[in-house]
C-alpha cells in the first residue's frame, strides 16, 4: 500500500476504536475498575489480561499492512485493542489518543553512570545485570538528573495524530506517574541484583546510601515534571482507574490527583526487617506525596504484609501467584483492594483447563464480599495456545459475577 492507502487504513481502525470507546460495554469495565478501586461494589471483580511478550503470537509482524513506520506504530496499538476486545477482559478503551510528553535528561544517561546489561544473544531470552556502581568510589559519579520538556518532539506525534485521525480519535498530551515508588529496581541496575543482598550484610550504610540516592531522584523527577504543569492522573486506566482523586478542578493537578504504584521484587529474598529498613522507609517517602497507593507485583508479601499497611493511602494490595490469598484476606478484611494476580505459566502451559478453572473458582470463593481485582500480567508465551486467553478471561468472568 501507498502512504494515502495505509492512512486510511489506519483511519478505518481508529474509527472501530472509536466505537468500542463509546460502547456501553467499554463504560461497564470502566465502572467496575473504579467501583473496585472506591471501596464500592461492582456487579462483579474486573478481569484482567497483559500479553506482554505473547503479544508476538496473537500479532504477528508478517500480519501487519502498514511499512510507514508511525503508522505500522499505530497499526500495532489498534489492533492490539481489537484483539483484547475479542479476549473480553475489562480492558478500557479511551476516546482519545494519548501522547506521552517527552522529557529530556541531562546528563543524557540520566545517574551520571551508564544502565547496562548482558544480553543471551537469544531472541526473547534472559539478561544480566552489569552493574556501574562497583566499588563505593564509583558512587561519586551519581547525579542528580535534570528533565526538560521537549514540546517540539511531542508536538511532532501530535500533529502526526491530528493529520490522520484527529477528527476520530483526537490526540492529548498527558505526562502520568509510572511506577515512580518502584526504586527498587533503579538500585539493581546501579549496583546489581545480587551485590543489593550482600550489601544488606556486608554494607548497610553503603546500601543505604543507593536507597537515599533512589528516593531523591525520584522525588527530584517528580518535582520537575509538576513544575511544567503538564502532570495528567493515571485514573483513566485499568487496575488503578478510578474516582477523581482529591478534586478541585480549578487548581493545578499534583500527585494527590494521582495513583502511586510501586513494588519490592528486587528484595523479595530479603527478610522483612531488611525490606523496612533498606527499601520500604525509602518508598514512603515517595508514596507519601500520592493520593492513592497500590503496592506489590510478582514478589511474595505474605510475611510483609504488616510493612505494606503502613504506606499511606494505601488503597490497593496486590496478592501474587506467590503470596498466600488466604493470610491476605484474613489480614486486609474490606478495608482495601486486592489486586489478584495470576500465575502465568499455570494458565498458558497447562493441557487441563479444568486446573484453571478450579484455581479460580476457589480464589473468588475466597474474595467474596470483598473488593478484588482478578489479572493475569508478565506473559512471556502462549505455548502455541493461541485461544487460551480467550477461555481464561471468560473463566474468570464467570467466577468473578458468581462470587461478588
Amino acid at each position: 500500500m501507498d502512504y494515502s492507502s495505509q492512512k486510511s487504513y489506519i483511519r478505518d481502525l481508529a474509527g472501530r476504536i472509536r466505537e468500542i470507546a463509546q460502547s456501553p460495554e467499554n463504560e461497564a469495565s470502566r465502572w467496575r475498575w473504579c467501583d473496585v478501586n472506591a471501596l464500592r461494589k461492582p456487579d462483579r471483580a474486573p478481569v484482567l489480561c497483559r500479553p506482554v511478550s505473547a503479544w508476538s503470537e496473537l500479532l504477528p509482524e508478517d500480519t501487519l499492512a502498514c511499512t510507514d513506520p508511525e503508522l505500522r506504530a499505530l497499526e500495532v496499538t489498534f489492533k492490539r485493542i481489537l484483539i483484547k476486545k475479542e479476549i473480553g477482559d475489562d480492558t478500557i478503551v479511551l476516546p482519545y489518543m494519548p501522547v506521552e510528553a517527552v522529557f529530556d535528561s541531562e546528563p543524557a544517561n540520566e545517574y551520571g553512570v551508564d544502565i547496562l546489561r548482558s544480553e543471551s544473544g537469544i531472541k526473547g531470552g534472559a539478561w544480566g545485570f552489569v552493574p556501574s556502581l562497583r566499588d563505593e568510589s564509583d558512587f561519586e559519579k551519581l547525579v542528580i538528573p535534570k528533565y526538560t520538556y521537549n514540546r517540539e518532539k511531542t508536538e511532532e506525534t501530535v500533529n502526526l495524530y491530528n493529520e490522520v485521525m484527529g477528527d476520530i480519535l483526537p490526540p492529548k498530551i498527558t505526562a502520568t506517574p509510572i511506577e515512580y515508588a518502584t526504586i527498587g529496581t533503579i538500585a539493581a541496575f546501579l549496583r546489581g541484583l545480587e551485590q543489593l543482598m550482600w550489601d544488606a550484610i556486608e554494607s548497610p550504610a553503603l546500601l543505604h546510601r543507593l536507597m537515599a540516592y533512589c528516593r531523591d531522584i525520584t522525588l527530584s523527577k517528580m518535582d520537575q515534571i509538576l513544575d511544567t504543569g503538564l502532570l495528567t492522573p493515571n485514573t483513566n486506566d485499568v487496575m488503578y482507574s478510578s474516582d477523581e482523586i482529591s478534586p478541585p478542578p480549578d487548581e493545578q493537578v499534583t500527585y494527590k490527583n494521582c495513583f502511586g504504584v510501586g513494588n519490592s521484587q528486587e528484595f523479595d529474598q530479603i527478610s522483612p526487617g531488611m525490606w523496612e529498613e533498606f527499601l520500604l522507609q525509602y518508598q514512603k517517602e515517595v508514596y507519601a506525596r500520592f493520593g492513592l497507593n497500590a503496592y506489590g507485583c510478582c514478589e511474595n508479601l505474605t510475611k510483609k504484609i504488616d510493612g505494606v499497611l503502613t504506606i499511606p493511602n494505601l488503597r490497593v494490595f496486590v496478592c501474587s501467584a506467590w503470596t498466600n490469598l488466604d493470610t491476605v484476606t484474613d489480614r486486609l478484611g474490606l478495608d482495601y483492594t486486592v489486586m489478584w494476580r495470576q500465575k502465568a505459566s499455570d494458565v498458558c502451559m497447562t493441557e487441563d483447563i479444568s486446573t484453571v478453572k478450579s484455581h479460580l473458582e476457589r480464589g473468588c470463593e475466597r474474595l467474596k464480599g470483598g473488593y478484588y481485582q482478578i489479572v493475569l500480567r508478565e506473559l512471556e508465551t502462549l505455548n502455541g495456545n493461541n485461544d487460551r486467553l480467550h477461555i481464561w478471561a471468560a473463566l474468570a468472568k464467570e467466577m468473578a459475577a458468581k462470587y461478588v
